[in-house]
């Protein structure tokens, strides 16, 4: 059985304030709990306007506290923005308060502009060596005490917090599989190395006791409405806030709009089509049969579908969509299984 789980932004609508997508975000979470959604992961950014993520484990707390059953975690939390130890003992009490339903994922990217990361103290000339340290410090963290150590994370020794590595490229994903541990990969934004890092990641992987065999998520833009005119109309917001990311000039998530060739050049346009060439952008049957084509290419274990949608009802009802044939595909895989 494929599961589907979300990844949310938290995306800050234009004219609004941090408080209504922080709203936003919760009823989006007790929505997809209802309708069967896996896990629901909450995302890392920095001085970006249209996104109120930035405090990850806070809004995780938010989120894990509004709901009952759906798992609860970071895609990612960037690990070089912070000490090992702090984010040992801030998933450990996140796990003490909600018990076998928080996820840890753990990525490399600074999440941010150079300047913002040299404000956040990330060290700008971190190696690959130290973030695989760091990545075993925090297992390290997790783990059942072993001896009197003199320094050990409270809350968080012993709670053995499941831990992800999230990554666009081959580096996270062959450390993911050396290191035995499940592997997501960012492919709502960066499309290019997504099979190779699946392909990489299932030959190279190392049993461990987190993992017996490899386990990969692939996420994917998903924009669903009635119509084909109605899903592109929505993902018209997306689209314009990765163009201004790309201007340089981000900023809250903008209103949809009827023609995106006022707003952008050829070259834009091309820039921002291959980013989301993977999202599913459309009505029921146009979005049911990319949703099915990624499923075959990436064989993927758990699909993580994603979407800044300035409408709320109108996102709730694209994320219902996807609910409904994620069961469809379920339902004719058990079919199958049973002819």
């Amino acid at each position: 059985m494929l599961r589907y789980s979300l990844l949310d932004l938290c995306p800050v609508n234009a004219g609004e304030h941090p408080t209504d997508a922080l709203r936003n975000t919760l009823a989006l979470a007790q929505h997809a709990e209802k309708l069967g959604y896996h896990r629901y992961w909450l995302a890392e950014h920095h001085n970006m306007p249209g996104i109120a993520s930035a405090a990850t484990s806070v809004v995780m707390a938010h989120v894990a506290a509004g709901t009952k059953t759906i798992r609860v975690g970071s895609g990612g939390v960037m690990l070089p923005n912070h000490a090992p130890l702090v984010i040992a003992e801030q998933f450990g009490t996140l796990d003490a308060l909600h018990p076998g339903r928080i996820d840890l994922g753990i990525g490399r990217a600074p999440g941010t502009d150079q300047r913002t990361a040299a404000a956040l103290r990330r060290d700008m000339h971190g190696s690959e060596e130290r973030f695989i340290q760091d990545v075993l410090q925090v297992q390290a963290f997790l783990a059942p005490l072993e001896g009197n150590p003199p320094i050990r994370a409270v809350p968080g020794y012993g709670s053995q917090v499941p831990m992800w590595l999230l990554g666009s490229s081959l580096f996270s994903a062959d450390l993911a599989a050396r290191l035995g541990l499940p592997f997501a990969f960012a492919s709502h934004f960066a499309p290019d190395m997504l099979m190779d890092a699946l392909t990489l990641y299932r030959n190279r992987f190392e049993p461990s006791e987190a993992l017996d065999k490899p386990y990969a998520v692939a996420a994917m833009g998903f924009f669903a409405a009635d119509t084909d005119e109605e899903g592109e109309y929505l993902a018209t917001s997306m689209q314009q806030q990765f163009l201004n990311l790309r201007r340089g000039t981000p900023g809250q998530l903008p209103k949809p709009v009827k023609d995106m060739s006022e707003i952008w050049n050829r070259v834009e346009k091309a820039g921002v089509d291959h980013a989301m060439r993977y999202a599913a952008i459309g009505g029921r049957e146009t979005v049911r049969r990319k949703l099915r084509e990624f499923a075959y290419m990436t064989k993927a274990d758990e699909i993580m579908v994603t979407a800044n949608i300035y409408d709320q009802t109108a996102r709730l009802k694209s994320f219902e969509i996807a609910a409904d044939l994620f069961g469809e595909m379920n339902d004719k895989a058990e079919d199958k299984d049973c002819a």
